[in-house]
Formats: C-alpha cells, sequence, structure tokens
C-alpha cells in the first residue's frame, strides 16, 4: 500500500505537479483524438455528398463561413448551404490536419489543409481543389468534439 506520509513536502508537491501534468497530457492526447475522428468523419461525408452525416459533426449554434458567401449560422442554415454545396459539386478530397490546439477544457482550434478535386456537376467537368481551413471546436455535453465554427480559404493560383 502506497503512504505518502514517507515523503517529504517538496517530493510530493512535485509529484502531484507531474500526476496533474500526466492527466493534462493524457485529456490532451483524447481531445485530439476525437477531433481527428470528427474530422475524418467530416471528410468521409463530404466526399460522399453526405449532409446527414456533416450536420452530425456540427454543433447546433454552429458557423460555416464559406468565401463569397454569408455565414450560415445554425443548423437550418448550415444544413441549407450544405444541401447547395453538393448539388453544385461533389468533392474527391483529403484533409490534413496541420495544428490541434486545445485552448481550454472544451474548446480547440485546428487548422488543416486540403487538396484533390471536385467535380462541377453542371458541366461534369473535374477541377484541382485545394484549401487552408480554421475550425473552431466545442466539446459538447455528450463529451463528442463538433464543429463550432468552420472557415476555408483555396489556396490555389489565381486564374
Amino acid at each position: 500500500m502506497f503512504n505518502n506520509t514517507h515523503l517529504n513536502p517538496t517530493r510530493l508537491a512535485v509529484m502531484k505537479k507531474l500526476m496533474n501534468f500526466a492527466g493534462k497530457t493524457a485529456d490532451a492526447a483524447s481531445a485530439q483524438s476525437g477531433i481527428e475522428e470528427a474530422l475524418l468523419n467530416y471528410e468521409t461525408a463530404l466526399n460522399a455528398s453526405d449532409t446527414h452525416n456533416v450536420m452530425a459533426v456540427f454543433a447546433p449554434d454552429g458557423v460555416f463561413m464559406a468565401p463569397n458567401s454569408p455565414s450560415a449560422v445554425g443548423t437550418d442554415a448550415i444544413r441549407a448551404a450544405y444541401n447547395g454545396i453538393f448539388q453544385a459539386i461533389t468533392f474527391d478530397t483529403e484533409l490534413t490536419v496541420e495544428e490541434v490546439v486545445q485552448v481550454a477544457p472544451h474548446w480547440a482550434f485546428v487548422r488543416t489543409n486540403s487538396k484533390g478535386h471536385v467535380t462541377v456537376n453542371a458541366i461534369k467537368q473535374r477541377v484541382p481543389d485545394a484549401n487552408h481551413e480554421l475550425f473552431i471546436f466545442q466539446k459538447g455535453t455528450d463529451d463528442a468534439w463538433k464543429i463550432a465554427r468552420y472557415s476555408f480559404a483555396t489556396t490555389n493560383p489565381l486564374p
């Protein structure tokens, strides 16, 4: 049986700090894992033109900020935005996570890059697609990480 009465106060304080650090490191690893899983689900849904599963990774009060469009705020607006996107284009893209930074127990930001192709459905033309993205994730009451805010911009050169 462990008895901490044999430890001097300095050693005990150091051990408590190390245990606290280990707990925070485990929490950060858990956050990164949960966020990367949500991003994989998002990528899969995006490539499948699956609005239902895109919505599964967004927080109910999420905000989607696409270039040249007004912000889509909340479930109904985000659903409508993705329905419109999937009607216009089909994705074949891959997200790469560049950094995950947990800034609070229930908040993190994520920077990604994506590259691949989109097919313009109206003319069946496949074109290169590349973006950099910024996600803000929120951990919900169900302990699942959800996209709270999402914005992106193309990294393709101008024509």
